[in-house]
């Protein structure tokens, strides 16, 4: 006898009514820390060897914003989940009667893959199986003003997701389900029919974004994960006698007798601040993405560097939390533009102005610095690595 395959459906087709009013998008398709929560929910089983097929149930309308690299199929989703859940089983191919289904809900992107493998391991003993945590709250029941009876906990399981299955069980679930009844999950479908459902304690953090409370909630965890780096970046340009001033600085000119030296603008301040983000990320230098050799780096704009910068940036889900930019030189004064300076570079980036600290100091009239050769730049980018 083969060996099971598993096939996961994923409910997405759902309006998000109750995360509140003021999104353009349903909360599936919301950015949380860098991506968004469909994609987080999507790579925790796309990272599970085990796993053969991801489909995924969505309004049509939405379909473009879903990546076709993570996704087996997009099943067209329903009025109610438990319709959209119906389509997805009706839709799925290559599906044999004993292949595992894990049913997951895309607002749970917290899941862990530990749980979601503990619970494929729970169906080789058992037809169905869920994960759940254990009620920890006090309960009880409430008739208009008057508070009625405490309810026990005891035994009291809050149900999450993913649910698993064997394909023949839950089809017919569905197929026979009592259309009179609300069935709120695929567990009580199952327990309809007679299927013991096995209980698997979940990660209390596999919680259901439903308000923007939880919304808030998973940011705060996910921050928690996050990696923190640093990065040093260093430029240094001479000034061209043959060419006439102003110099362009931070993204901005700036009054000198003249001009600086180099294959773009020669943005000694911009320069620094693109080495520093490219080392806190791992992405080498300034020089390996925009070679110099290269013409078409001719005279251009630095901050096409570093808009370029920010989106190999946002590759790695890395989020800039501040810049503090030096800059080396005797001359031209710096003090009169630092604030124009800021409001470029943040504007760059893409981050408020009050995270760019950008500040000069002299070397004293010592080396080329100090007689007046040039301008030497060092920045340090601090970055927050989302997961």
């Amino acid at each position: 006898m083969s060996k099971p395959k598993i096939h996961v459906l994923i409910a997405a087709a759902g309006a998000g009514t109750r995360f509140g009013n003021g999104q353009s998008l349903p909360k599936q398709f919301q950015n949380l820390n860098g991506k968004t929560i469909l994609d987080r929910t999507v790579s925790k089983f796309k990272n599970i060897n085990e796993i053969n097929s991801i489909n995924i149930i969505v309004n049509l309308k939405y379909k473009d914003l879903i990546p076709g690299t993570y996704t087996s199929a997009i099943i067209e989703g329903a009025e109610s989940r438990k319709d959209s859940i119906y389509n997805g089983l009706k839709s799925l191919s290559n599906v044999e009667n004993e292949d595992i289904i894990l049913i997951h809900d895309a607002a749970r992107p917290l899941v862990s893959e530990c749980d979601i493998l503990a619970l494929i391991t729970a169906l080789e003993d058992n037809r169905a199986a869920t994960l759940a945590s254990p009620v920890s709250a006090t309960l009880r029941k409430a008739n208009g003003d008057n508070c009625g009876d405490m309810v026990s906990r005891d035994g009291l399981w809050e149900m999450q997701t993913p649910q698993a299955f064997r394909y023949a069980d839950i089809l017919k679930a569905h197929e026979s389900s009592n259309p009179d009844c609300e069935y709120t999950d695929d567990t009580s479908l199952a327990t309809a029919i007679g299927i013991d459902v096995k209980i698997i304690q979940g990660s209390a953090e596999n919680f259901k974004i439903t308000t923007k409370d939880d919304f808030k909630m998973a940011e705060k965890l996910l921050a928690s994960q996050s990696i923190i780096r640093t990065g040093l970046g260093y430029d240094v340009h001479a000034f061209d006698h043959d060419s006439k001033g102003p110099i362009r600085l931070c993204g901005i000119d700036v009054p000198h007798t003249y001009k600086l030296k180099g294959h773009s603008d020669a943005d000694v301040g911009l320069h620094a601040i693109t080495d520093a983000i490219l080392g806190a990320i791992g992405e080498g230098d300034i020089g390996q993405h925009f070679p110099p050799s290269d013409n078409t780096y001719k005279d251009m704009d630095s901050a096409i560097f570093l808009e370029k910068t920010m989106k190999i940036a946002a590759k790695h889900n890395a989020s800039i939390n501040n810049i503090d930019l030096t800059l080396i030189c005797e001359e031209p004064k710096i003090g009169p533009h630092a604030k124009a300076m800021r409001t470029r570079v943040a504007s760059i980036i893409g981050i408020d102005e009050n995270a760019i600290n950008i500040k000069a100091t002299t070397s004293e009239q010592l080396g080329f610095t100090g007689r007046k050769e040039g301008i030497a730049a060092q920045a340090i980018a601090t970055v927050q690595i989302n997961v």
